[in-house]
């Protein structure tokens, strides 16, 4: 028996999303039907409108979300109807090779991230005959979807929707780029280059690390404003400002660790990164775009310099997300100040508009029920 659900859809690259409503089908073995009461609006949807990465077309926007099981398809042992859950917008088999060696974030069950299709090529969303994929095959900007058990993380009742869907990738890929991926260490110097939803919390991670310096810079004063409460030492509008400080407070010999979370990755950014950075440090680089690494084999070489990409911060989803909660619980991760504006869904095309103005750290949907 199929239901109907309300989503924001995008049919062609460069459109805008629209709203519309989708028939819904029942869970397959493995699958489970969510009632998402939040979505985050994160940059990599916005990736897709624009055309910047690869997509099948149409889709269902959305791959941070949080809600409620509300029926399960044969053979799902890892949550039950009812259950609060945040989904993981990479899923976590916990049995493929990478899984069973830690890195989760690396699960052969997220290759059809691209085209929003089930493993065994089918779809869940439809309309007028037409099949429409879930991004990361989620589709968090639905009402209702239906995803693999693998995807699904159980939370405490008590943990609001809001903040939880946030650690359903900004979050974690965030922190995980400053705690895991670079291996930040107390004492270290850290930049970090662009501060929205992903920045704000490599800044926490690095903070939380013990490193003495986070040197954040985004060209946004309200970014740089935002820095501050979640732990940046210091911030600058221009990568040569942040250059010069460095310099200064290191005595020549640069930093640890550089950091990349702009919005839209570029070969300039690589280039300051790289040149930011000193003997043996590190550039980690998290965003999507279309920079090139353009650097002569020596500049790695004469200073041990290492170059890497991080994907969701090379955290362990089924493992990390629990933990990060209980760090929001504690109070030592600041979550509920990454929100700077609720809207609804058909809000959607605004909220996007409001996040490239520079007006947000995250925007969040709520879903109307």
């Amino acid at each position: 028996m199929t239901i109907t659900t309300r989503a924001a859809v995008c049919r062609d690259p460069r459109h805008p999303w629209e709203i519309i409503d989708l028939d819904l089908d029942e869970p397959k073995a493995h699958e489970v039907r969510i009632r998402f009461h939040a979505a985050g609006l994160c940059h990599s949807d916005d990736h897709i409108q624009k055309g910047d990465a690869q997509m099948r077309f149409p889709v269902v926007g959305g791959h941070e979300g949080a809600g409620v099981v509300e029926a399960v398809g044969a053979d799902v042992t890892r949550v039950a109807a009812g259950d609060h859950v945040v989904c993981s917008f990479i899923p976590a088999c916990g049995q493929c090779r990478y899984c069973s060696t830690g890195h989760q974030n690396l699960c052969d069950a997220g290759k059809n991230a691209s085209t929003g299709e089930f493993p065994d090529g089918t779809f869940r969303f439809h309309a007028g005959g037409e099949d429409f994929g879930g991004l990361c095959v989620l589709g968090t900007f639905s009402q209702y979807a239906v995803v693999s058990e693998f995807s699904c993380i159980p939370i405490p009742r008590d943990i609001p929707f809001e903040i939880a869907a946030l650690v359903g990738c900004g979050v974690p890929t965030g922190w995980g780029s400053a705690v895991y991926a670079a291996g930040v260490r107390a004492g270290e110097t850290v930049v970090i280059y662009g501060a929205g939803g992903v920045g704000s919390n490599a800044v926490q991670g690095a903070r939380y690390a013990g490193a003495k310096n986070v040197v954040v810079v985004d060209p946004v004063e309200f970014k740089r404003d935002m820095a501050k409460v979640f732990g940046a030492t210091h911030t600058f509008a221009t990568a040569k400002e942040a250059h010069d400080f460095v310099v200064e407070t290191t005595w020549g010999q640069l930093a640890d660790h550089a950091i990349i979370t702009v919005g839209v990755l570029h070969d300039e950014v690589i280039a300051r990164a790289l040149d930011v950075v000193g003997k043996s440090g590190k550039v980690t680089i998290t965003a999507v775009g279309g920079g090139w690494i353009d650097a002569n084999a020596g500049l790695f070489i004469g200073y041990q310099r290492r170059a890497q990409g991080a994907l969701f911060g090379n955290c362990n989803p089924l493992y990390d997300v629990p933990r990060l909660l209980g760090l929001y619980r504690s109070g030592d991760l600041k979550l509920d100040e990454l929100i700077t504006r609720r809207y609804t869904l058909d809000q959607v095309n605004d909220g996007y508009q409001d996040m490239l103005d520079g007006k947000n750290i995250r925007g969040v949907i709520v879903h109307e029920h």
